[in-house]
């Protein structure tokens, strides 16, 4: 069941208008007016598939302008970032997910680092679905890839905030609970994890290795 602010933060101006004159024409309350409006802008989707849809959207445009606004500050940032306090010691993890179409085929790349330098690079299909399973699945696979060389403390980086802000419980989408509490499960085995967002011009390598099982003559 979602909440009245959040319906109302994923309708459009006009939906938003439009459920207000339902409710004072039908005298119903303004959330059930606005369910209305939005089950019915939702077609054929359930009123959780448009909820769901409108929050990626919006964390990709909030994505995306973090992203121009980094690129227009790369130089500064090529000067001045040295990375997370917590890195000293740690295993050091990049993870990406890809999908062709979205939705479509999926693919994920990850890159994990030990604090001595030795690197393990992750690249594989992961069947169908959207890029926030993708983005799900790239964490996941190496959340396990450092369980199994045990390691104690880890930094996670990803560009994807839509799945940074679900496995931190600031936002959760149904359809990716399984994968949350999967990913949320192997961080409590693992012990000490800190999980990054950083724009996706700082992740081209994971991204590469993400969108490697699309190139042509790819297994």
């Amino acid at each position: 069941m979602f909440d009245f602010e959040e319906l109302l933060s994923i309708a459009y101006k006009k939906e938003r208008a439009q459920s207000r004159r339902l409710s004072k024409g039908a005298s119903i309350s303004a959330r059930e007016a606005l369910v209305k409006t939005l089950e019915k802008a939702a077609g054929g989707q359930s009123l959780g598939d448009l909820v769901h849809a409108r929050r990626l959207a919006h964390a990709r445009a909030h994505e995306a302008a973090q992203a121009r606004e980094a690129s227009r500050a790369k130089p500064r940032l090529r000067a001045h970032h040295r990375g997370s306090p917590h890195e000293h010691g740690a295993w050091l993890a990049w993870f990406d997910g890809s999908a062709m179409p979205n939705p479509g085929r999926i693919a994920i790349g990850a890159v994990l680092r030990s604090p001595h330098g030795e690197t393990l690079e992750i690249s594989a299909a992961a069947g169908h679905g959207d890029s926030s399973k993708a983005e799900y699945l790239a964490l996941i696979s190496v959340l396990e890839a450092a369980l199994d060389r045990r390691a104690e403390k880890l930094v996670i980086y990803g560009d994807s905030r839509v799945v940074i802000d679900d496995v931190k419980g600031v936002a959760g989408a149904a359809v990716l609970a399984a994968h949350a509490a999967l990913a949320r499960r192997l961080i409590g085995e693992l012990g000490e994890v800190h999980l990054h967002w950083i724009p996706r011009v700082r992740n081209s390598i994971a991204d590469a290795l993400s969108r490697r099982p699309f190139l042509p003559g790819a297994p």
